[in-house]
């Protein structure tokens, strides 16, 4: 059997009709990897045929596999079951919607071994004016409340080391936030401009109120919690040896 080195997490929801071009994308990069690669989908409750589809693909094509959820739970459950899953040195993270190119991670293997993350920033966006709109006011509002110097939190092409990823505290809204999670546990992230593309079929799951409001009390959340987070290291430790039959 392989032993893979990262594991890919694509969440999935009602993507029908991408998901045969995003394996063709995908088996490209697999090929190209330089680190044996997994790709695990993450069924989030679709109602159409993309659980049928993700089947039909895990069976036929070999280094693909997949969870399925109970029902739809959103982006950051579905991000965190597949982290939760992966058993990997390293996990990336992707979207099937063919906006970002799997190609792009070959660019941040360089900086996986000194970074604990490494995530894209989308170059010449192709998105609606209200898309991009609301994600610069979501954007530039976080980065001013919280500081962490993550320039595309949104950008949906990261890897990171899976220790830290393992430990990343979740909460409804996390995804926004994966950078700055890393950092709160001492982890340095690379941030590295990458492709982006029109949406290939079906549509946003965002809206102009949850691209919004969402963040916006996300954002609160945050630093809520990262007032009460607890990070330590340990400097020393002696343990002693248990007796066994009155003798050390």
């Amino acid at each position: 059997m392989t032993s893979y080195s990262l594991t890919v997490i694509v969440p999935v929801y009602n993507e029908e009709g991408c998901l045969t071009r995003f394996c063709e994308a995908m088996d490209a990069f697999l090929a190209a990897s330089p680190v044996p690669t997994t790709v695990l989908f993450v069924n989030d409750g679709s109602t159409d045929s993309s659980l049928a589809q993700i089947r039909e693909i895990c069976h036929h094509k070999a280094g693909y596999s997949y969870i399925s959820l109970d029902r739809n739970h959103g982006l950051s459950t579905a991000v965190k079951a597949g982290i939760d899953t992966a058993d990997t040195t390293h996990i990336g993270y992707i979207d099937s919607d063919l906006q970002t190119s799997p190609m792009d991670f070959l660019l941040f293997f360089p900086f996986i071994g000194e970074y604990a993350m490494v995530n894209g920033i989308r170059a010449k966006r192709k998105d609606t004016f209200v898309k991009k709109l609301s994600s610069k006011i979501a954007n530039g509002f976080r980065r001013r409340m919280i500081n962490d110097g993550i320039q595309d939190t949104g950008c949906p092409l990261k890897i990171m080391d899976a220790a830290y990823a393992k430990r990343i505290p979740f909460f409804d809204g996390m995804h926004r936030f994966l950078g700055a999670l890393i950092q709160l546990q001492g982890g340095k992230v690379k941030q590295l401009p990458v492709q982006h593309f029109e949406r290939f079929a079906g549509y946003s799951k965002y809206h102009l109120f949850n691209r919004l409001w969402g963040p916006l009390n996300d954002t609160f959340a945050f630093r809520w919690m990262r007032k009460r987070y607890i990070n330590y290291g340990i400097a020393e430790h002696f343990e002693n040896q248990p007796v066994t039959n009155g003798h050390l």
